[in-house]
């Protein structure tokens, strides 16, 4: 065992404390004195999983590519800010790396093709990067390492209003992601399938992908780069049926493509079928190395290309429609020649007219000199996935309400049963508010249609009905939806009431959309209306608006998910959630929520119409206290967000500033409505600077400790000092130790061949209190000594830092005195035991080791105040008087160091997920399914190492920092030498204990530290299993 200078230990709410106490103890007499001494206690490793709101575990994620631009090209002009921000709010939630520069860029023309945004996309991100490269015009130099990734947002999308790429999925984020709460849209499927498995290795270019579609890709995949040149495209497999209205790739076996075949006949999907079955679909990823990338850019100056940037549309270039795979990848196809490319008809792009068709064919004509004899590779993806985002109504509905890892998503589907006004709606009905805005005029419009009606071409029904029947029924014509002449798609057929010339604005219920599916209203108010298409409605959607709505309904979600994970008392980490809120800058509600929580009341927050905590909903009051508690943690864990990551200062520090004073006395007082608020008046004026939001924090986790010591005080009902009646009780850290269970595999040992720490108590003449805290061994002739001959000498107890804190508390806890007795402290002695009372202590080992020692010495030094005074106790007696103590003393910790020094050899201590806190001690480790204690049970050294070092992995994800660069240069030169190795208590310093391949190796671990450069200060300690215990097992 190797003890390193000790670092200040550290509070954080979201870490858990994995102290755990094995022990044997020895007792001595001497003349009339009673000695306790006690073995110390080494760490193995807690393998329960817990979680509070704080910890969280990350799962490693793969590589990430790190982008120098990203790009989101849209359709409309007034999507750029909205559509910015919420690129901008992935970069704070750190889905998208910091040093990325973000780009929302409208198409110049609302029908350019995919290949003319992209040419207009990768103009935009050149012109950027050259300015900040400090040139004066653009340059192609800049690509020479860029990373580029353009995505298309294409056109609107009827079911969101915000395009595809920010429509909602029925999934929750994981990873490095999951640290900020957030929706899922179909981008961050898609920017995380890029980051960290297509992507990653690729050489500088430029990706570009389509936003209609999510792509699953198997984990193990990963493409290969060596030897790359020219264009690459990603190809996954699909049903010969379904490429039937899509693009596949013709590739050879060596994975050059030869052709790109769209809507094919199908004889030519037969050609491309894979030895799998498969077709290799078209799936709207392609990547352009560096140097075909400077070639593309170079069109943007040449006519008619120029017309699909704002730069040639700004000089007076007429627009020009290109498409991205048909007209400018396809021109690297092996098997396509010259005339074939350029003559070929224009796909779905029917309504150009002759001048815009001469146009097309010379701009492929330059595509064809410029790009012609790169090569173009296709990376097909066995396993993967390609999910086209079509306009159906019902697979979309599909998509957001399919439960998904427990989780049941719902946006915009109303069920069949549910009822608007006394309209019963029918099965199937989708009905959407759209926050559209007519000039400076913001409305919202309701649109109404069934999930089996048909967007694309034309629909054979309405709201679910045949046209015929819909007609019949509502009297509507053909002529009201549609101008004579027009093609009739159900996309423009302006069916939806606006505003009534006399009446304003037409509401869901009368004369709206209700009047359509069978409710209030008539035909003439109906045709009396100004009414739009949906298409219209995607068109003036206030795509601003309704993201800004999507979020508010988020951060209401965040504050319920808040109520129900502290009510429930689960172990869902809300940090996430709490960092969203903040980002959000909806701090206010979240706090607001959060003290009502503690104060015991849901009603006032708004969420909830229950009966308020702690009236009925809970089955006793320390389980409320467990609850408001954790409430007030998650208060400081918002205000530390509020501060800032690593503004403000360490999160731990001292909480007793006299502004909070009256606050936490009224807790104290068990008021606590009346604390909560009052903490909240004080917070209010604490929210200016990140240093004080950081101090307010302390005080918040200093108000959470005052009622858990409350609800803790209540295992005083299990100290019973008489004859023995139950067994042994041990666990560990609040919270998580009551709202989870706690169970801990400890080891009493002998340090150097000795118990390192004990106590002594013997009566004397003289009605005082003698208390002596030695420095040393119990003979050490550096002690303190403090002398109480009144109460007020008592009174700082509960004040750790106090002289003779401990035993004073020993005093206060065992009943050798009542500081609420009338009594002056001479005759309460006299009277109860005829005279004072001399109490020793002492501990080998040094502040800050880890190894359970303040607990430990309470235990000690009570088993001999009980002696001295003539007074039995059991050992369920003795372990809760611990506990008991250390709320006293106001430390709380670890609860079930104790138990490691009152017990000797190996076991596991565990207590129940409840309150009033009960400890459980199972000995011999029987019945346990902690790997730790099969490892001993099996006499597997090789088990428990892998279980010391899986602690130590637990212990830093749980606490950062605990591991200082000495600790980590001492464990790696340690390493070859060791079967596991932790360090002791919370970490930062204090003992390193490591269970070595080869027995007695101490002079070997000296020398090879010695010659280690950087460990600084330490010492080695040889440590032997401790058999013998102060209670009997």
């Amino acid at each position: 065992m190797c003890n390193s200078a000790p670092a200040p230990p550290v509070r954080d709410a979201s870490r858990s404390k994995h102290r755990n106490a094995l022990s044997s103890s020895e007792r001595r007499r001497s003349s009339s004195w009673v000695t306790w001494s006690a073995a110390s206690t080494s760490d193995a490793p807690q393998l329960r999983r817990v979680r509070s709101s704080g910890a969280q575990v990350r799962l490693r994620m793969a590589p990430r590519l790190r982008w120098t631009v990203i790009v989101l090209s849209c359709q409309h002009g007034d999507s750029v800010e909205a559509f910015q921000r919420e690129l901008d709010l992935r970069q704070r939630r750190g889905s998208v790396s910091a040093g990325t520069l973000l780009l929302t860029v409208a198409d110049p023309e609302a029908r350019l093709g995919s290949g003319g945004a992209t040419l207009n996309a990768l103009l935009v991100a050149a012109e950027h990067l050259s300015a900040r490269a400090g040139f004066t015009v653009v340059t192609a130099d800049v690509l020479d390492h860029a990373h580029i990734l353009i995505l298309h947002t294409g056109r609107d999308f009827p079911w969101g209003g915000c395009s595809r790429a920010f429509s909602w999925l029925a999934e929750e984020e994981e990873g490095e992601s999951r640290s900020v709460q957030g929706p899922v849209c179909c981008v961050d499927r898609l920017l995380a399938c890029l980051d960290t498995q297509i992507c990653p290795g690729s050489p500088p270019g430029v990706w570009v992908c389509s936003t209609d579609m999510l792509l699953s890709i198997p984990a193990n995949y990963a493409l290969s780069w060596e030897g790359f040149s020219g264009v690459r495209v990603l190809a996954l497999p699909g049903d010969p049926s379904f490429a039937a209205n899509h693009g596949v790739y013709l590739a050879d076996p060596q994975g050059t493509v030869k052709d790109i075949i769209y809507r094919g006949s199908r004889e030519e999907i037969q050609g491309a079928i894979l030895p799998d079955g498969n077709v290799p679909m078209v799936s709207g990823v392609v990547f352009f190395s560096s140097s075909l990338s400077e070639r593309l850019l170079q069109t943007h100056v040449t006519p008619p290309l120029d017309g699909c940037t704002y730069l040639g549309l700004d000089s007076g270039a007429p627009p020009l429609q290109v498409s991205l795979f048909l007209d400018v990848v396809k021109a690297l196809c092996a098997d396509v020649t010259q005339q074939q490319f350029v003559q070929r008809e224009p796909e779905g792009c029917s309504t150009l007219d002759a001048p815009q068709v001469a146009a097309l064919r010379r701009g492929r004509e330059i595509l064809w000199q410029t790009l012609r004899g790169a090569s173009l590779t296709m990376a097909y993806v066995p396993g993967g996935r390609y999910d086209y985002i079509t306009l159906s109504a019902k697979e979309h509905v599909t998509r957001l309400t399919r439960e998904t890892t427990g989780n049941c998503f719902t946006l915009s589907h109303v069920q069949a049963s549910s009822h608007l006004g006394r309209l019963v709606l029918p099965e199937d009905i989708i009905i959407q508010g759209h926050r559209i805005r007519l000039g400076d005029l913001k409305l919202t419009v309701y649109s109404a249609l069934g999930a089996r009606d048909q967007l694309e071409g034309s629909s054979d029904t309405v709201l679910n009905q045949d046209w015929s029947d819909f007609y019949t029924r509502t009297g509507i014509q053909p002529e009201d939806l549609w101008a004579p002449g027009e093609p009739r798609p159900l996309l423009a057929a302006r069916l939806f009431p606006v505003l009534q010339a006399r009446g304003g604005v037409v509401d869901l219920a009368r004369g709206g959309v209700a009047w359509l599916l069978g409710g209030a209203g008539t035909l003439e108010q109906w045709r009396g209306a100004w009414r739009l298409s949906l298409g219209e409605l995607l068109s003036l959607t206030d795509q601003g608006a309704e993201l800004r709505q999507r979020e508010d309904l988020m951060f209401l979600a965040g504050r319920r998910r808040a109520v129900d994970t502290l009510t429930s008392q689960s172990d869902d980490s809300l940090l996430p959630c709490f960092r969203a809120a903040v980002l959000g800058g909806q701090q206010g509600a979240l706090l607001h929520t959060l003290d009502c929580i503690a104060a015991g009341s849901l009603e006032e927050a708004g969420l909830d119409k229950g009966v308020p905590l702690g009236q009925g909903a809970w089955q006793s009051q320390e389980a409320w206290l467990g609850v408001s508690a954790r409430a007030l943690a998650c208060v400081a864990d918002v205000l530390v967000c509020m501060a800032g990551e690593g503004r403000g200062g360490l999160r731990s520090g001292p909480a007793a500033n006299q502004a909070w004073r009256p606050a936490l006395s009224l807790l104290e007082a068990g008021k606590v409505q009346e604390g909560v608020a009052s903490l909240a008046r004080q917070r209010d004026l604490w929210l200016h600077r990140p240093d004080l939001l950081v101090r307010a924090a302390r005080h918040y986790e200093g108000a959470g400790q005052v009622l858990l010591r409350r609800a803790v005080m209540s295992s005083q009902r299990f100290i019973s000092i008489g004859p023995a009646t139950a067994p042994a009780l041990g666990h560990d850290t609040p919270p998580i130790a009551f709202e989870h269970g706690g169970s801990v595999t400890n080891v009493a040992v002998r340090v150097d061949g000795k118990r390192p720490i004990g106590a002594r108590a013997r009566r004397t003449r003289e009605p005082r209190l003698l208390l002596v805290s030695h420095a040393g061994g119990r003979d050490s002739d550096v002690a303190t000594e403090t002398m109480c001959d009144h109460l007020d000498d008592l009174k700082d107890h509960c004040q750790p830092h106090a002289p003779g804190a401990l035993l004073k508390a020993v005093c206060v806890c065992s009943g050798l005195v009542s500081l609420t007795s009338q009594q002056p402290l001479e005759q309460q002695l006299m009277a109860r035991w005829g005279g004072g009372v001399e109490l020793h202590s002492w501990s080998l080992l040094p502040h800050g080791s880890g190894l359970g020692t303040s607990s430990i010495l309470a235990g000690a030094l009570l088993a001999a105040v009980y002696q001295t005074t003539g007074r039995s106790y059991d050992p369920e007696a003795l372990i809760h008087a611990v506990l008991h103590l250390e709320q006293l003393l106001t430390t709380g910790g670890g609860w079930q160091d104790q138990v490691g020094g009152l017990v000797g050899g190996v076991k596991v201590g565990r207590s129940r997920a409840s309150l009033p806190l009960r400890v459980e001690n199972a000995h011999d480790l029987v019945s346990n399914s902690e790997e730790c204690v099969k490892a001993f049970s099996e006499g597997s050294l090789q088990g428990l190492g892998e279980c010391l070092r899986r602690a130590w992995r637990q212990k830093k994800v749980m606490v950062p920092g605990c591991e200082p660069a000495s600790v980590r240069l001492m464990m790696e030169a340690l390493e070859p030498m060791a079967l596991g190795q932790s360090l002791a208590g919370a970490g930062g310093g204090g003992f390193l204990y490591l269970l070595t391949r080869q027995p007695l190796q101490h002079h070997s671990v000296h020398q090879l530290l010695s010659r280690t450069p950087g460990v600084g200060d330490f010492s080695v300690h040889s440590v032997e299993l401790d058999m013998e215990g102060l209670l009997p097992p």
